[in-house]
């Protein structure tokens, strides 16, 4: 895992290592990180001793870890890869050293290059994988479509326990009364899309007393500010970054997901374990499985903001047929609990070892 940057993807990894770490005999972690002490139990961190390789370029961080790989399996070759990110690096350095590796792809398909030399470069490098590992039935089926992979589909492990826990810490509370609370959380960033929801808002910001909280940080941080600022949307809209976004989801009414594409969005599963009523786009992947398409929360096609702000209308008008929408989700949360998928990738390893 080269460059841990605090989102849904990092999650995971601390919860699927720590857990395999108490399961397995010795595991090592590759990073280009320093500080992950604190995070993870019960592993040798492996990472670079200089700041030179600590930047914010992923590449830089990527080639560094792959030479560490290497390092070590030129001394041992009686491992295991298990790689969460630079996967196509990892699988082809295992590959060279006739090392097993397995693959946990994070994100849609639909995300990834357009390019057709950069997609058939894909197929070919993670086919050389012994087993790919994806986070929802619809992006199993997009890895069989675009890359003629046979995926095992493995649920993101969700810990509703910690998740309440977290979400019971005191903090300002950022909504008026009288007002419909919106949440959304994400990195800032153009996959998860915070401008269609800004610009939702911005249809209604007249007819309804609206307050939205966006919690994330990311290089579209001066562009959604920017929007607010010339949409005149200061008043409404607030925007920061905390690593426990937990007590501000309690706070709100409603949770909108604006993304692009995902994989499988752990902050969806987090939003109902605090019975969050959900609007979501249907982005491949992972939204519309969670959400029963549409039996269990709203959906709006990718980037229509308009219909977003309909959806949003339908809520406020339909509070009570909503409710019902978030009981079906709350119903059908235990296909993610962290036990059962946490059991799930111990025995996928196994079976390679």
């Amino acid at each position: 895992m080269p460059s841990v940057e605090g989102g849904g993807v990092e999650k995971n990894f601390f919860i699927i290592s720590n857990y395999l770490a108490n399961k397995l005999d010795k595991v090592f972690l590759i990073t280009a990180e320093n500080n992950l002490s604190k995070k993870i139990k019960n592993i040798e961190i492996v990472y670079p001793r200089s700041n030179f390789w600590r930047s914010k370029a992923r590449f830089r961080k990527y080639i560094i870890c792959v030479f560490l790989l290497i390092k070590i399996l030129l001394r041992n070759r009686n491992i295991l890869v298990f790689t969460f990110q630079a996967n196509l690096y990892a699988i082809l350095v295992c590959k060279l050293f006739r090392i097993k590796v397995i693959s946990r792809s994070n994100s849609s398909p639909s995300g990834w290059s357009k390019n057709f030399i950069k997609n058939y470069i894909y197929k070919v490098g993670l086919n050389l994988a012994d087993t790919i590992i994806v986070n929802s039935i619809e992006f199993k089926q997009e890895m069989k479509k675009k890359f003629s992979i046979n995926a095992t589909h493995i649920y993101n492990p969700l810990n509703k326990n910690e998740i309440i826990k977290l979400s019971k810490k005191k903090v300002k509370n950022l909504f008026p009364k009288k007002t419909l609370k919106i949440i959304s959380v994400g990195r800032l960033v153009d996959q998860k899309n915070q401008l269609t929801l800004l610009k939702a808002i911005n249809i209604i910001k007249n007819l309804y007393t609206v307050r939205v909280v966006l919690i994330g940080r990311g290089v579209d941080f001066y562009k959604i500010k920017d929007y607010i600022k010339l949409k005149k949307l200061s008043k409404i809209v607030k925007v920061f970054y905390t690593p426990n976004p937990f007590p501000y989801i309690k706070q709100a009414d409603l949770f909108i997901l604006p993304s692009k594409y995902e994989g499988l969005p752990n902050v969806l599963l987090e939003s109902i374990v605090l019975k969050k009523v959900i609007i979501s786009s249907a982005c491949p992947t992972g939204p519309k499985e969670i959400l029963l398409d549409g039996k269990a929360g709203l959906l709006f096609k990718v980037g229509n903001h308009i219909e977003l702000s309909q959806k949003i209308v339908f809520y406020i008008k339909n509070k009570t047929k909503c409710k019902k929408l978030l009981n079906n989700s709350i119903k059908k949360l235990d296909r993610f609990d962290y036990k059962i998928n946490l059991k799930k990738y111990l025995s996928v390893i196994k079976k390679k070892f």
